[in-house]
């Protein structure tokens, strides 16, 4: 008996990682949603059941090879086949070039660079035989440009960017779609609604990006036709300047 095909996403959160996750589970997908912190995941789980889904919740540090290896072979083998897997861990964090220690540095490299090597990595292992898939990266304005107090920040986000633009040309003759959307602008969580209220305020111009909007354009990523792939694309309020 044929087990449904599995979404994994990394990195769901409350806003965008939470909204993937529901749109992929609409879908048919059994669910399984990664956080540092298990229980961070309940609500999000029993969202996808309420509404009829399928989802499992991990605890799991995306910087440990060891449990990133363990996490798709567990998948794998006890739950499903993986056809999507959606990198989605942030790691913006701003400081002057002078007050970047090399902890900070260090920390945000492995967050945004690292997590998604090794995500990637273990994703294509899990695919190549089967010769399908979709893989995800959710990028930033900071993978097109550094920004003034954003040294740590904009330096992971280009090599994850690197990292998917090479994942593509290795992979995409091989059947597995790679693809790396740009998120530029504030998107509807409650960091944008009690830090910049003035941003907040926006909302119902359309002045900030809803998280299930977001989720939708992951979806139809998935659905192209491997005759027109998208690899990159800007997802941006109609306001934001770039």
């Amino acid at each position: 008996m044929s087990r449904p095909p599995v979404a994994v996403v990394i990195g769901a959160g409350d806003a965008t990682g939470g909204a993937i996750a529901r749109r992929f589970a609409r879908e048919g997908f059994t669910l399984c949603v990664t956080r540092r912190q298990a229980d961070k995941l309940e609500p999000l789980v029993s969202d996808i059941a309420a509404a009829g889904g399928a989802a499992h919740a991990f605890g799991c540090d995306a910087r440990s090879e060891e449990q990133m290896v363990a996490l798709f072979s567990d998948i794998e083998r006890d739950i499903g086949p993986i056809e999507v897997v959606v990198f989605n861990i942030g790691a913006n964090v701003r400081f002057s070039i002078t007050e970047t220690t090399e902890r900070v540095y260090r920390k945000v490299w492995e967050m945004a660079a690292l997590s998604g090597f090794l995500t990637g990595r273990e994703a294509a292992k899990a695919m190549l035989p089967r010769a399908r898939g979709t893989i995800i990266f959710t990028g930033a304005t900071a993978s097109l440009r550094g920004g003034n107090g954003f040294s740590a920040f904009a330096g992971a986000k280009f090599a994850l960017r690197a990292l998917a633009q090479s994942m593509a040309r290795e992979l995409g003759p091989q059947g597995i779609h790679v693809a790396h959307p740009i998120i530029d602008g504030a998107i509807d969580t409650a960091f944008i609604r009690d830090n910049f209220p003035e941003r907040y305020a926006l909302k119902d111009q359309g002045g900030i990006l809803d998280p299930e909007h977001i989720a939708e354009q992951y979806w139809q990523l998935h659905c192209q036709p491997r005759d027109c792939w998208t690899h990159e694309l800007d997802l941006r309020p109609w306001m934001e300047t770039f």
